[in-house]
């Protein structure tokens, strides 16, 4: 398969590019959605010894989500650089020690979105957390054990994905 175009069809708060993909002779339009990029990582407080995670209402599955703190990088900003500024916002905390676990594509079949998810371990608390209000979020945190943790129902990937990370750990 080979892009030989690309427009932008709608350039609101996310972006929808339309392709024509040539394949097999063939032309063939797809949608890309195009989100940027993004980070999240699963934040443990060594001070307290829980995990704080957030609670926000999400768009897509039209409900609230419990999932690691997360955001877009700003264009041209460096993964570490926005993964502490997202963890600054949503929960107040300072970075003692950050490890990246991996770099995904959620939905590779319709959107360019790629996230670089993080371990971080955090001691100092520097702010309220809970976002920011001129990007209206409505943040709540949540402190879970790592009994509690595992026990959690999840359904965001990212956070599925870290949770199942920090387990593996556990383990050896």
């Amino acid at each position: 398969m080979q892009i030989i175009d690309r427009n932008r069809v709608f350039n609101g708060h996310y972006k929808i590019d339309q392709l024509i993909v040539q394949h097999d002779g063939h032309e063939l339009k797809r949608e890309q959605f195009v989100p940027g990029k993004a980070v999240a990582a699963l934040v443990y407080d060594a001070a307290r010894q829980v995990y704080v995670l957030t609670r926000q209402f999400r768009i897509g599955p039209e409900a609230e989500l419990l999932e690691i703190a997360a955001g877009m990088m700003d264009r041209g900003e460096a993964p570490e650089t926005a993964v502490r500024r997202e963890i600054h916002e949503e929960l107040g905390y300072e970075i003692d020690k950050l490890e990246e676990i991996v770099c995904i594509w959620p939905s590779p079949g319709m959107s360019s979105e790629e996230i670089t998810v993080y371990y971080a371990e955090v001691s100092h608390k520097s702010g309220e957390g809970g976002g920011l209000a001129e990007e209206h979020e409505n943040i709540e945190l949540v402190e879970l054990s790592f009994e509690a943790l595992v026990a959690e129902p999840l359904r965001d990937a990212k956070t599925v994905i870290a949770v199942q990370w920090v387990r593996l750990r556990q383990q050896s």
